[in-house]
């Protein structure tokens, strides 16, 4: 399949900078697949959707404060570091700008000294691998001295609001360098409201790096590389997937990192098996689904791997005609926009 088969036209004014007033007000397009039906709704409408017996399935990864700004120790100049993973120990792959200036055995000052860095060597893509040395716990300096590392696409500088509105209500295991945003128009309420209705709620864990920003190169999408995330489930949560699965239930994946998880720890027969794993996992039409049988997703960038997904669960026509219809309802799309609810 060709790139600009995944293609459409986004107003840029339509790209949300700031989230919603509040999480489960944004708005929720929903698409009927046995009907071909769109319904215009609210995020907090969802359970209008939900049966008894679905279990709702969600990312539980929290974001890192992960971008760093500190000071190159031999002249003083400024740098940017994005920790992307943690490799062992106090050891990470990062991005840092400017990079020409940053040379194996170059160390980086943060928070006058609480934290530094030094530069081990060059990576793959253009990444370095670098080792901190701090006294006391690293992530506790982190979060003093970091920031929520935002989307390209939203053009301002974290802030307070982002602390918490860019990480889910759920959120718990710590290791993304971007929020599993589906997710993001859940409330506690809403989650409990839904547990009320008779609705499972699973948890999975997958940390989402980089590259879910890096673009597809390629012309012919099948000759596209993924990247690869770490992924794990544990045994109690995995037995609520198969028996809500065995019971017949539905199983609602909420978000395209959620999906990946599961249909990367899946047996052919749709069981899922517990553990931890590494998952470069590229779902587009054509792929058939394991586990998953519905999904709640935000609207995601043109000509994106995400996208992608989305179209193999539906069909891609009906998912492009679908985007082009919240463009024209002046829905807000990506990280901070509105949610889309494919049953």
């Amino acid at each position: 399949m060709h790139i600009n088969d995944f293609d459409y036209n986004l107003p840029e004014e339509l790209i949300a900078q700031h989230p919603a007033d509040q999480r489960d007000e944004s708005r929720l397009m929903v698409i009927d697949r046995n009907t071909g039906e769109l319904a215009h709704k609210h995020f907090y409408d969802i359970l209008e959707y939900l049966n008894p017996g679905d279990c709702l399935v969600m990312n539980n990864s929290k974001v890192l404060p992960a971008r760093l700004f500190g000071v190159k120790e031999s002249t003083g100049a400024k740098v940017e570091f994005l920790l992307i993973k943690r490799l062992e120990g106090d050891t990470w792959e990062t991005m840092v700008r400017p990079g020409k200036r940053l040379h194996p055995g170059d160390r980086v000052s943060f928070g006058d000294g609480a934290l530094m860095a030094e530069i081990i060597e060059h990576s793959e893509g253009g990444t370095r691998i670098v080792k901190f040395e701090y006294e006391g716990v690293f992530l506790e300096l982190l979060e003093q001295l970091g920031k929520i590392p935002l989307p390209p696409y939203i053009e301002r500088e974290s802030g307070a609001e982002d602390k918490d509105r860019y990480q889910t209500v759920y959120c718990k295991e710590e290791g993304s360098v971007a929020a599993p945003t589906a997710g993001l128009h859940f409330t506690e309420d809403l989650l409990r409201r839904a547990e009320e209705k008779g609705i499972k709620l699973a948890y999975v864990t997958l940390h989402v790096g980089i590259g879910t920003f890096r673009p597809v190169k390629c012309e012919t999408i099948e000759e596209h590389k993924m990247h690869f995330e770490e992924y794990h489930i544990d045994e109690k949560n995995a037995d609520i997937i198969n028996e809500t699965k065995r019971a017949g239930g539905r199983i609602i994946s909420v978000g395209t990192t959620s999906t990946r998880t599961m249909e990367s720890a899946a047996a052919e027969d749709g069981t899922l098996i517990p553990g931890e794993g590494s998952t470069g996992i590229f779902i587009y039409p054509g792929y058939r689904f394991k586990v998953v049988d519905c999904l709640i997703t935000n609207f995601h960038l043109p000509k994106s791997t995400l996208l992608m997904l989305v179209s193999a669960l539906y069909n891609r026509e009906n998912i492009i005609s679908a985007y082009n219809e919240a463009v024209a309802q002046n829905y807000r799309f990506f990280s901070y926009g509105d949610a889309m609810f494919i049953v």
